[in-house]
């Protein structure tokens, strides 16, 4: 994907996100998200360390110095609680602004690419799951993000809110995913409404499973499905 089309997406999930949060009274950012045991305060913590951790792989783009994303697993785990048990003024300002921080970063990278002998978006760097990427997937990394996030917040926003393009490009990765990780069903995904479909590798005869695009999107990210009762129990996909 180019990044001027996943650095649309990423500046629309943002403005979802920061809109839903303003929206959100002080005394239910304690209430709990999607994902068990994550507060809203968590999930934002989270959110905004990820984009810090994205600006680290940006600069590596643009320097060549080495710079990753976390500097270990118990470090980033510590920095998410503390910024949780922020203010909920002090943590909506941090994930305004680390967001705001990260979309400089990537404009900059964005000039430099072509310029002289800078690599710019061809640039690799080693992504937190050990793969090496250019660094033109940063912007979809953080639209990834901050997409699911945002339905995940609980605030209102569900993925049939979200681009349909942008549905059919997440389920492009996370079906490549668990095709490559393996551990779970061999799948043939099909979408009813926009007659995309997709293949999964796995174990057993593939398992025809049909759908919206929408539902089958919060499937096959482990997210709750409940108009495909029957699907396979799936393996985390990140």
């Amino acid at each position: 994907m180019k990044p001027d089309q996943t650095l649309t997406w990423m500046h629309d999930g943002t403005e979802r996100l920061l809109a839903e949060v303003a929206a959100l009274p002080d005394e239910a950012l304690n209430a709990p998200t999607a994902l068990p045991g994550w507060t809203r305060a968590y999930l934002l913590s989270h959110i905004a360390a990820n984009a810090d951790a994205l600006r680290n792989l940006v600069h590596w783009a643009r320097t060549g110095e080495e710079r990753r994303m976390y500097a270990s697993t118990q470090a980033r785990e510590a920095d998410i609680a503390a910024g949780a048990e922020a203010s909920p003024a002090d943590l909506r300002a941090r994930v305004a602004s680390s967001a705001a921080e990260l979309a400089a970063d990537l404009d900059a990278l964005d000039a430099l690419d072509g310029v002289g002998d800078a690599a710019g978006w061809d640039a690799k760097i080693i992504t937190a799951q050990g793969l090496t990427r250019s660094a033109d997937e940063i912007p979809w990394m953080r639209t990834r993000e901050i997409y699911i996030h945002s339905i995940d917040l609980a605030a209102g926003t569900t993925f049939a809110d979200l681009p349909p393009d942008f549905l059919a490009a997440l389920l492009d990765d996370v079906t490549t995913r668990r095709s490559s990780v393996g551990g779970g069903p061999a799948l043939v995904i099909a979408a009813t409404d926009t007659g995309g479909r997709w293949d999964v590798a796995g174990t057993g005869s593939p398992v025809p499973v049909t759908g919206l695009l929408a539902d089958l999107t919060a499937y096959l990210t482990g997210r709750p499905a409940p108009s495909l009762p029957a699907a396979p129990v799936l393996p985390p996909w990140l």
